[in-house]
């Protein structure tokens, strides 16, 4: 069964720190490029970032650029999203999703064909 499962999600203050994880299995995710989404309450899904399979190129949404970090660890079948320097419009519900291409690929919900389960961020004082 080809899954996602994203983790570390919770409750932190402004200006702090967080880092989500996303483990595949029953794929390997080599073959593909991943991306993290989050949706707000009342909000469309968007694009956080992603990053390519082929030569580990990124790209980041310009509200998260300088503040957010992708990467990617084949070999533990795992991809990370460092964040920091939250602020509360950061808070929403968190997700990875993978493509099956070696490229960036545009962060459109269309494009990534598996989806994980989504984890929590809420930034509040």
């Amino acid at each position: 069964q080809l899954q996602l499962v994203e983790s570390g999600g919770g409750l932190v203050q402004p200006g702090g720190s967080l880092r989500l994880s996303c483990a595949a299995s029953g794929f390997t995710l080599d073959y593909y490029a991943i991306a993290w989404f989050r949706q707000a309450p009342g909000k469309e899904r968007e694009g956080v970032s992603c990053i390519s399979s082929s030569d580990g190129s990124t790209y980041y949404a310009d509200s998260v650029k300088g503040r957010f970090t992708i990467s990617r660890d084949n070999a533990k079948n795992m991809v990370y999203l460092q964040m920091r320097n939250l602020k509360p419009e950061d808070t929403a519900i968190y997700y990875c999703a993978a493509a099956p291409t070696y490229y960036i690929v545009a962060l459109t919900t269309s494009a990534y064909h598996f989806w994980g389960q989504g984890t929590q961020v809420t930034v509040s004082s």
